[in-house]
């Protein structure tokens, strides 16, 4: 029972973290976060059933369109809800970003309907593998290796291009970058691009486990901010390896107590472990100079 419920939740982590992950590139490179983050996985998910069971596309078709309007959606939402109110120095990008993902959570509903939906299911759903005397989904085995490869590529892109480097020199100082000739502006929106890439592969990854429906971003939103907040929102890996944490402890904590006590217990140890470590577990308390 316990082996099934760390599967189930090291795959829950990662999703958690890949959200996560994109809380962590906004506020990095501009001091802000996308607070829609939970409705924009919601969007890839609800657009890869649309496309594949509705309309009848491929599905590898169908992912790369949902995940090119999960990264556009991203733009949308630093261009509307947060560049026009971060220029004007406003912290009202944080009311704008809720309700512009209450926006789209509703025109979702009116278009996609009320109902919940299921995915159909697929070979990587029905077929199972055994491991240690547990029949594994073969999806579930796929989340976290795709999850950790995704912050693996990331960090190569940070690291190893001339785009991520560009998008680190600002994180380092923005003012000393924009001074070496680069597009401030620019990282900040490929920031949020990248966090839309992140947030609607972690819909469509946990589409066929979950049902779909346009609510079904609000709590995993949630989630995914108290995941980056609690590994340190400053540090990807820490944000990643708290995500896996999380998501095998609700895991945990629903095979030994069942699922009425889960968000009451997971959320309490978020609290206890914030209240012990408040730069998060993996963060560090930034050393101001004055």
């Amino acid at each position: 029972m316990f082996l099934s419920a760390l599967v189930t939740g090291l795959g829950l982590g990662s999703m958690y973290g890949l959200l996560a992950l994109g809380f962590y590139v906004t506020y990095v490179v501009s001091r802000t976060v996308n607070f829609a983050q939970g409705s924009t996985m919601m969007l890839g998910a609800v657009l890869t059933f649309t496309l594949t069971v509705t309309l009848g596309w491929p599905s590898p078709v169908a992912i790369v369109c949902a995940l090119a309007a999960c990264a556009a959606w991203g733009l949308v939402v630093e261009r509307i809800a947060v560049r026009p109110f971060v220029r004007r120095g406003s912290d009202a990008w944080l009311m704008a970003t809720v309700a512009l993902g209450i926006v789209i959570d509703n025109v979702v509903l009116f278009t996609f309907g009320r109902d919940p939906r299921g995915m159909p299911p697929t070979a990587l759903v029905t077929e199972t593998v055994d491991v240690a005397g547990v029949r594994v989904q073969l999806q579930q085995i796929l989340i976290p290796l795709v999850g950790i490869g995704i912050a693996v590529a990331f960090t190569l892109l940070a690291r190893r291009t001339r785009q991520g480097l560009a998008m680190m020199a600002v994180v380092q100082n923005t003012a000393a970058a924009r001074l070496m000739g680069i597009n401030t502006e620019a990282a900040v929106s490929a920031a949020f691009i990248l966090s839309g890439l992140f947030a609607g592969m972690a819909g469509i990854l946990i589409a066929p486990l979950f049902t779909i429906s346009s609510t079904m971003g609000t709590l995993f939103g949630i989630k995914a901010f108290a995941v980056a907040i609690l590994g340190g929102i400053t540090n990807p890996w820490g944000v990643m390896c708290a995500g896996l944490l999380y998501g095998v402890a609700e895991a945990m904590i629903t095979a030994s107590f069942g699922s009425t006590y889960t968000q009451i217990a997971a959320f309490s140890l978020v609290i206890v472990a914030l209240a012990v470590r408040p730069d998060g577990l993996f963060g560090r308390a930034e050393v101001k100079k004055v």
